[in-house]
């Protein structure tokens, strides 16, 4: 219970401060502070619940995490569940928020930060494009995690290297598919913004799952894991 209570509020924390500059205040904080605020809230997240759940707030750094070896299969479902239900209610709070504006704000027409690609879509990269950075920036980002994560890394920067990584990633990545390398972020925005971004809900899901199996993989081979004192 306390792992999935750790893991609802951390996902609807990033999902809600990080789509939420983006659609709040995007216009004056601009690309740099949309990646600085998912960055900053992994960052608070990782020392506000690290400790109980190890703050994966994220299906696919789970995933990643069980092909490593380093959380059991069985707790894997728990973790999802928790992440997914907390992307959904963060994203709900934010629509809440957002359709309270005076004048009105259209969900389906302004977004409610999600993800996407192609004609219409920020940079209108195309779909090779999305999936080739979903893939490795995912990996990349689960690779960061984990090796700040294993024995022998100094534990107390490890979420701020984490968080720094997300944002680098968000940096180079909005354009491209305003950055998922994370299920659950893509999962509770699209089910509110509907069409598009259901339609490629997707390539959000399986993108950054094979990007995290080989994170997993390679330190499960041994190659990242350091050498035992």
């Amino acid at each position: 219970m306390k792992i999935a209570v750790a893991e609802f509020i951390g996902t609807l924390t990033l999902v809600l401060f990080g789509c939420g500059a983006a659609v709040l205040a995007g216009a004056d904080i601009g690309l740099a502070g949309i990646s600085f605020a998912f960055g900053l809230a992994l960052v608070g997240m990782a020392y506000g619940i690290g400790g109980i759940s190890g703050c994966h707030i994220n299906p696919a750094v789970t995933i990643g995490a069980v092909v490593a070896g380093r959380t059991e299969a069985s707790k894997a479902l728990v973790y999802i569940i928790a992440q997914i239900a907390g992307a959904i209610v963060g994203a709900l709070i934010l629509y809440i928020i957002v359709t309270g504006k005076g004048g009105g704000y259209g969900v389906a027409a302004s977004g409610l930060g999600q993800n996407g690609w192609g004609a219409g879509y920020l940079g209108e990269y195309a779909l090779a494009s999305a999936f080739v950075f979903e893939l490795v920036a995912t990996f990349l980002f689960v690779t960061v995690i984990l090796g700040a994560t294993a024995k022998g890394a100094p534990a107390a920067m490890a979420g701020l290297a984490i968080g720094l990584t997300l944002v680098v990633i968000h940096l180079v990545g909005i354009n491209v598919t305003g950055v998922s390398v994370n299920p659950a972020r893509s999962i509770g925005p699209a089910l509110f913004a509907g069409g598009h971004a259901i339609g490629q809900l997707w390539l959000f899901i399986v993108a950054p799952i094979l990007g995290a199996v080989l994170a997993g993989l390679l330190f499960k081979s041994g190659l990242l894991e350091p050498d035992a004192a």
